[in-house]
């Protein structure tokens, strides 16, 4: 489960991001609260337009961000965005506390926050495979998942009880400081230990990403299903504010139930980071058990029963996008993983502007619920995506042990790697040689097992 923390880079890496993420969630707690109860009278809509004009740039700009993470140094790059950041979070703080927080301007803050996380958050990510080997890629993925719930538990809960005993300005303040953390992390990376970029890797155009998805069926299914869960299951700042008011619960109760949401979250990053490699298959199930479990939140009559609830809504979540995750940086051509992430996560921060507001609307104008059978629907429907397309090309089939006859030439030294099940021939950027139809999977189907070019 844990058998990335072997790797010193990654270790420091994880340090960073955890302290970095708890300051992260105790901003994100504190911005829905002003802008819920500060700059507004509990209007959730207005927490809606926020969030979708911060998770907008990802896929307003996904042509470059994906690009630039493949072109310049993700470790200078990331140092950069993150101080960057930190200036944000400071004026942000400082307005607050000032009195000098208007709602248009918070949106403005939010579309600032929005871009520079739109570079932030492919170059993150690719850049977690640059500090693992390809076949661990997938653990640090997960724990990469675990940090972020992690900080989950503790941030929301920590931001709402400062909001009440001293004001949200302060919140932002404190994030800003956590910053440091990353940034120090960063510094202290060994660069020859990170694993050498493809020679290429960023000179061709975001085009090429766009290419190489559309040749892969598996990642467009993922990335559908990605969306839908992202657009109209995920507000989870709007479900969870409305609902903590409609219990009659303050900014305190708000942190609560975000930290309780991670607990299951939590547990879900590490069974993910046990599990031998991502499967769609999982990604798919997962839909389904937020669906379950976001329709049973619908009719909890109290605070409690409702935060118990969240607790496997967030299992069902992190379980799925990490599993989803880590399945398209695993599957990914190198030279290609920045761009293809860079789409991944406009797909999934993009479905934030489309649904966002509607979600925001459905419960100001028929309460948090309505707004929660929304997200639940989205992610049946998401489930039904995945389903069926594994139905069709034969997925769901139970024998899946890969089993080789080989016999090959012994004077050619050949490399012969079998990529998994769901992997394409263009996987790792690789030449598929076609055998004969004796070499089979599971005496199901021809093999083509994926030579590397040599010289």
């Amino acid at each position: 489960m844990f058998r990335s923390f072997s790797m010193f880079n990654y270790r420091v890496w994880f340090i960073g991001a955890i302290v970095s993420n708890i300051g992260a969630w105790m901003q994100s707690t504190a911005q829905n609260w002003v802008v819920l109860t500060q700059l507004t009278d509990n209007d959730a809509a207005a927490m809606g337009i926020t969030m979708a004009l911060q998770f907008a740039p990802p896929l307003l700009l996904v042509s470059v961000t994906g690009w630039v993470a493949d072109k310049f140094d993700r470790r200078k790059l990331l140092m950069v965005t993150q101080a960057v950041l930190m200036l944000l979070a400071i004026a942000l703080g400082l307005m607050i506390l000032t009195g000098h927080m208007t709602l248009p301007i918070m949106y403005g803050f939010a579309l600032a926050l929005g871009v520079v996380t739109a570079f932030d958050n492919p170059a993150r990510q690719a850049f977690v495979s640059d500090l693992v080997s390809r076949e661990n890629a997938s653990n640090a993925v997960a724990l990469n998942a675990a940090s972020f719930n992690g900080a989950r538990m503790i941030g929301p809960a920590v931001a709402g009880i400062v909001i009440v005993a001293v004001g949200t300005g302060w919140v932002f303040l404190a994030n800003s400081i956590t910053f440091l953390a990353m940034i120090v992390a960063l510094m202290v990376i060994r660069t020859n230990e990170l694993n050498p970029r493809p020679k290429g890797s960023g000179a061709a155009r975001m085009a090429d990403g766009f290419r190489y998805v559309a040749r892969r069926p598996d990642l467009i299914v993922t990335f559908a299903m990605v969306f839908l869960l992202g657009a109209f299951g995920m507000n989870f700042p709007i479900i969870a504010s409305t609902m903590a008011l409609e219990f009659g619960q303050q900014a305190d109760g708000f942190g609560l139930l975000s930290s309780i949401l991670a607990i299951g979250s939590l547990v879900g990053a590490l069974m993910a980071a046990s599990r031998d490699r991502a499967r769609i298959r999982v990604v798919v199930a997962g839909m389904a058990m937020f669906g379950i479990a976001a329709t049973v939140s619908i009719f909890m009559p109290s605070y409690w029963t409702y935060a118990i609830t969240l607790m496997f809504t967030g299992f069902a979540v992190v379980t799925t996008m990490t599993t989803a995750n880590g399945y398209v940086q695993t599957t990914t051509d190198p030279a290609l993983r920045g761009r293809v992430l860079a789409l991944y996560m406009a797909i999934l921060m993009g479905g934030t502007p489309v649904g966002a507001p509607i979600v925001g609307w459905i419960a100001a104008e028929f309460g948090p619920r309505a707004a929660i059978l929304t997200g639940a629907v989205a992610a049946f429907a998401a489930f039904a995506i995945g389903g069926i397309w594994m139905l069709a090309t034969g997925r769901l089939r139970r024998h899946e042990t890969k089993r080789f006859r080989l016999t090959i030439d012994e004077t050619r030294p050949l490399t012969v790697v079998a990529a998994p099940e769901e992997f394409s021939d263009e996987v790792a950027g690789t030449t598929p040689i076609r055998l004969p139809r004796e070499l089979s999977l599971d005496d199901r189907e021809p093999l083509s097992p994926a030579v590397p070019r040599t010289s």
